[in-house]
């Protein structure tokens, strides 16, 4: 019998798309505890971050001759989950804006509409943590990424060392990674 803990993630989604049972055991051994850790820092409920990350799985098992990975396993497991946590995050936005206008609902079941409200929903929650970095990181940042100047140019503008701007950019992007998590972050840098 093979030691699965010694396969590589893209070795074990083979297997596992193959039907190898012991393969989908491994990977759910691997990051079980990791995706329940990435959801609780979001949803901020343990039986919710535990119902997303079963759902994850359960919905994998199901459909494992679907499942074509363009991007790693690892990826694709945390990218599941953050679209779960959206889902909750949307559908109790939609319960109390619908609870307080009292009008009457009509549910949009779209493909598109689904995928511009998970990128709205991510482009506020990353414009929500750049607010709450300090103030001279917060405008090292915009100025960089938002008005893409380069840090020569910062340095001048603010009266500031370009070794000091390269820190604030660098403890900028250890803030977004830390509070977005790495899925939502890695998103961020390819949108940018």
């Amino acid at each position: 019998m093979s030691d699965y803990t010694l396969y590589s993630d893209t070795e074990l989604s083979g297997l596992f798309r193959e039907g190898d049972d012991a393969a989908f055991k491994e990977i759910y051994l691997r990051y079980n505890k990791l995706l329940y850790l990435f959801a609780l820092r979001r949803l901020e409920d343990q039986d919710e971050a535990m119902d997303v990350v079963q759902d994850v799985f359960v919905w994998l098992l199901n459909n494992r001759e679907k499942v074509a990975l363009n991007t790693s396993l690892s990826a694709y497991l945390y990218k599941s989950v953050l679209n779960k946590v959206l889902d909750i995050f949307r559908h109790q936005q939609t319960i109390r804006k619908y609870i307080a206008q009292g009008d009457h609902f009509i549910e949009v079941d779209s493909q598109e509409t689904d995928y511009l409200i998970r990128e709205k929903d991510i482009a506020e929650m990353i414009a929500r943590e750049i607010e709450s970095m300090p103030p001279r990181m917060r405008e090292v940042y915009k100025m960089r990424h938002q008005q893409h100047l380069d840090t020569e140019v910062i340095a001048e503008t603010l009266g500031i060392s370009e070794n000091t701007v390269i820190v604030q950019l660098q403890r900028g992007t250890k803030h977004l990674r830390k509070h977005l998590g790495t899925v939502v972050f890695i998103l961020y840098l390819l949108n940018q």
